[in-house]
């Protein structure tokens, strides 16, 4: 284990696998973040992906909470910072992360720790999981892509709602609007986020990490710049492909199909 600051506020396990698992580790404030704790999981971030033996990373919270966003009693410190600093600010590292985030959330995601949660690429949650947005309850502005991306997820209308009368998301709404992947219970939270990530390190990992940025990135586009984005990609993909690779793929794809029981149908 290896944590991040000197007090373990965030904590980075590097399983076997290829499997590593950051916790925002801060209970008793129900896992609220110091300006030191941002600055911490975004070099966590940064340095797990530069990681070759880190394939897929899960971010969780220890305790009752997920993170219950900025400690508000250091407001000045957390928000005159420079926002645009991405070193510092670890939803532009996990943005930047090409290794595939599993957000696992039980009890609060509230505002930041919402924010952080939108920036995973696949959220499982506890049933007792609430999303919340509080900028407007309590007069912060957003920055971490909160009034952009709950939208894009949820549609213009519910995010509008959620985030203009701050009431909270509960995991079963978020499973339904397609914001939530999974709602498990909470003793299987853990273990459902290391399935989907067992099964994903069962694939190719150069196409996994393709395949996710060409998805993330084709989202911030309009429909046809996406599709045009898909065939630029694929076409030096194919394009770098020695004859031996192709040789292999083909024995794979073989291989596989060998395996597979005949179809009843």
């Amino acid at each position: 284990m290896a944590g991040t600051s000197s007090e373990n506020l965030i904590v980075v396990n590097r399983g076997q696998g290829g499997v590593a698992v950051v916790t925002i580790n801060r209970p008793k404030s129900l896992n609220s973040l110091t300006r030191q704790m941002m600055k911490d999981l975004a070099k966590a971030f940064k340095s797990l992906d530069a990681e070759e033996s880190v394939r897929v990373i899960i971010l969780c919270g220890s305790g009752r909470s997920f993170c219950s966003g900025v400690d508000l009693t250091a407001a000045e410190d957390v928000f005159k910072g420079d926002v645009k600093d991405m070193e510092s600010d670890p939803v532009a590292q996990m943005e930047r992360c090409k290794k595939p985030i599993i957000g696992a959330i039980k009890g609060f995601a509230v505002t930041a720790g919402f924010e952080i949660a939108l920036a995973c690429d696949i959220l499982v949650a506890s049933t007792d999981a609430k999303f919340m947005d509080t900028h407007a309850r309590f007069g912060i502005f957003p920055s971490w892509g909160l009034s952009q991306k709950l939208a894009r997820v949820i549609g213009p209308n519910r995010a509008r709602e959620v985030s203009l009368t701050a009431t909270p998301v509960t995991a079963e709404e978020a499973e339904k609007w397609g914001l939530v992947n999974h709602v498990v219970e909470g003793s299987e939270l853990l273990k459902k986020a290391r399935q989907i990530a067992e099964a994903i390190i069962k694939n190719n990992q150069d196409l996994v990490l393709r395949y996710k940025s060409v998805i993330n990135d084709g989202f911030k586009q309009d429909l046809a710049h996406a599709l045009v984005l898909e065939k630029e990609r694929a076409h030096d993909y194919y394009n770098g492909m020695t004859k031996e690779q192709f040789k292999k793929m083909q024995e794979f794809i073989a291989g596989r199909s060998a395996k597979k029981s005949p179809s009843k149908l």
